[in-house]
């Protein structure tokens, strides 16, 4: 059964370590931690909802949503960096 998933694993491991990423993002910005929990998995489950269904008619375009959804988590992963550093800065001058 798992088999089906390979093509995606990089998309998997990857995607949930930009969950992480984008939690704590939201935790430092001040999000209430309950309120971001709750949203975080209720898309996971929405993901695994999508995945699961259309995962025999993603098969043939795997390597592009693979590229596609490795360039988006890289993208949110700089974005949350540098918004990460301008907090850091803009607490280090107070």
């Amino acid at each position: 059964m798992l088999e089906a998933y390979l093509p995606f694993i990089g998309l998997i491991i990857f995607g949930n370590i930009e969950n992480l990423i984008l939690s704590s993002q939201g935790v430092v910005q001040g999000v209430d931690p309950k309120i971001l929990g709750g949203l975080s998995i209720i898309v996971v489950i929405i993901w695994l909802i999508i995945g699961t269904v259309a995962t025999e008619l993603a098969m043939q375009y795997s390597s592009y949503i693979t590229f596609i959804g490795g360039l988006a988590i890289f993208i949110l992963g700089i974005q949350s960096v540098v918004e990460a550093i301008k907090n850091i800065k803009s607490k280090g001058s107070a």
